[in-house]
This record gives structure tokens, C-alpha cells and sequence, in this order.
């Protein structure tokens, strides 16, 4: 834990790490505070309780990756199939850390939760429908130039690419390892080159 950071940014910082590992009702405010060098007076200071703190984590998560997937080198490519096929490479690439480090918060969070807090799981539904929404710019641009009659439409690509990446999750936690992850991601891969089936410009794309 970064002890420079401002408190309200290590407490936010640490109940996502505990978060990820244990779950929402097995952290505690106690554990929280601890992790976070921060008295539960200053918690209190911040945040109202627990859900309060969770919703912050939230949007800090979702601003947090959301540069990270906005700044990643395959946003530079001018192709948006090879920006969609380089995010999912993206997400292999960080396969090689532990499993609570490259499972979703969100997904974490909603599966535990969406009964009990209600406002929790609005605030994840939100997140991962703004995640797949940017994905829908490059699906929809990569549709039009490799396969402009296909039948199928850019949001159904995002959540199909969102669900295989949070029940891949779920394997991984059941498992304890990414090989799950990684093999449904490979095939990811190659079911989104064949949906982009446009001979001529595959041609075109592999040479440029």
C-alpha cells in the first residue's frame, strides 16, 4: 500500500484488493482499515458504511481500467478488427498474474450481490455495459468493412465477448489458474475472425 496516496484513495485501494480476493461480505471495515493504515474514524470520514465504499470502489475501478483499455498500444492501430483482435490479446497478456489480479471487480461483485444491494449491482451493470460499449465502436466499424450483410449487431458481439470473459473468470477462481481463461480467449479469437469473413479484405488487412 502506498502510503503517499491520499486516505480516501488507499482505503478504495484496498477494499478492491480484498474485494477481488474474498468477496464483499467476507471484507470487513476492521480489515479494511488495516490494509488501508487508516483509523475507522477516517473511514467513516469518507464513506457512510461498507456499500458506500463499494460504489466509490466502483467508479474507481471503472475510470481506472477504463484508461488502461483506452491507452493500451492496439488503440493505435487505424484497422478496428485488428483493435478488437488486439484486445483480446490484451486481455491474454495479463494472464500470467495471480487470479485476483486479472478477474473483474465487477463480475466479482454483481455475482455476490445482486439480490442483497441492489444500487451495487445497478452501478456494476452500469460498468460493464460502458465496457462493451466502447468495444461496440470497433465491432461495428470492423462489421462494416469485413462483413456489412452479416445478421448480427454489434451489442450482441460485446456481451457475447464480455460473458465468455466473466464465466472464463468464474473457471479460474474454481481452479485456481488462467489455463480456462486463456484457452476460451484463443477461441474467442478465432470466433471473431470468423464472423469478419470478407475474403478480399482479410487479404487486404493480413498485408497491411
Amino acid at each position: 500500500m502506498d502510503e503517499r496516496l491520499p486516505a480516501r484513495d488507499r482505503i478504495i485501494d484496498a477494499a478492491i484488493a480484498a474485494v477481488r480476493m474474498r468477496g464483499y461480505a467476507d471484507t470487513t471495515v476492521d480489515e479494511i482499515c488495516a490494509a488501508a493504515k487508516v483509523s475507522k474514524g477516517s473511514f467513516f470520514h469518507h464513506f457512510r458504511n461498507k456499500e458506500d465504499l463499494a460504489r466509490a470502489a466502483i467508479d474507481h475501478w471503472n475510470r481506472f481500467t477504463g484508461a488502461i483499455f483506452e491507452q493500451a498500444p492496439y488503440q493505435q492501430d487505424p484497422d478496428p478488427l485488428n483493435r478488437l483482435l488486439g484486445y483480446i490479446d490484451f486481455r491474454m497478456a495479463i494472464l500470467d498474474r495471480p487470479v485476483e489480479e486479472f478477474t473483474c471487480l465487477l463480475g466479482t461483485l454483481v455475482q455476490e450481490i445482486y439480490q442483497t444491494h441492489p444500487a451495487i449491482r445497478t452501478d456494476c451493470d452500469d460498468g460493464m455495459a460502458s465496457h462493451i460499449a466502447l468495444l461496440m465502436r470497433d465491432i461495428e466499424a470492423a462489421k462494416a468493412i469485413y462483413a456489412p450483410h452479416a445478421d448480427w449487431d454489434g451489442g450482441s458481439i460485446g456481451y457475447f465477448i464480455q460473458s465468455v470473459l466473466q464465466g472464463s473468470f468464474i473457471f479460474a477462481k474454481a481452479q485456481g489458474d488462467a489455463a480456462v481463461v486463456r484457452s476460451n480467449l484463443i477461441l474467442l479469437r478465432r470466433f471473431i475472425e470468423s464472423l469478419m469473413s470478407n475474403p478480399e479484405h482479410e487479404e487486404k488487412r493480413r498485408r497491411d
